[in-house]
């Protein structure tokens, strides 16, 4: 597959899925955990707390792993393992943008002093589960 057309199949297969699992390193060893994520084209945002485990993890190793794309509709679901590295996003205009309501339960607003997001900017993206089920097709970026 083309690369152009590779990544177009790519953005539909996140279309507008928002669950996926993202793994960090803690101590040498991954530490993985479900989060929401938000895309801009190829590159990724997730929102958490300040004062979470994986923003001191980004911060002391920014590599990451993340899966997205899976409905759970079966084993032949389309999905994207992405490998990429994680920066610690305070820009006001970004928190505004990927802002929702069901965060309130989380933070007091977008302005929320512990409210930030993790941007993760792919090096690799494998599309996985697509057109023929026992192959991937590879994105390098």
């Amino acid at each position: 597959m083309e690369k152009e057309q590779l990544k177009r199949r790519i953005l539909e297969v996140i279309g507008d899925r928002e669950t996926g699992v993202l793994a960090s390193v803690r101590q040498n060893k991954p530490h993985s955990r479900y989060m929401t994520f938000y895309h801009d084209e190829l590159t990724f945002y997730t929102p958490t707390s300040i004062e979470t485990h994986k923003a001191e993890e980004i911060q002391e190793n920014p590599n990451v792993h993340l899966l997205v794309g899976y409905d759970g509709e079966g084993y032949e679901d389309p999905y994207l393992e992405v490998e990429g590295t994680a920066t610690i996003q305070d820009d006001e205009a970004l928190k505004e943008k990927y802002w929702s309501e069901h965060m309130k339960h989380y933070f007091e607003g977008p302005k929320d002093p512990n409210y930030i997001l993790l941007k993760i900017k792919p090096s690799l993206i494998r599309l996985m589960n697509d057109t023929d089920k026992k192959s991937h097709q590879t994105l390098e970026l």
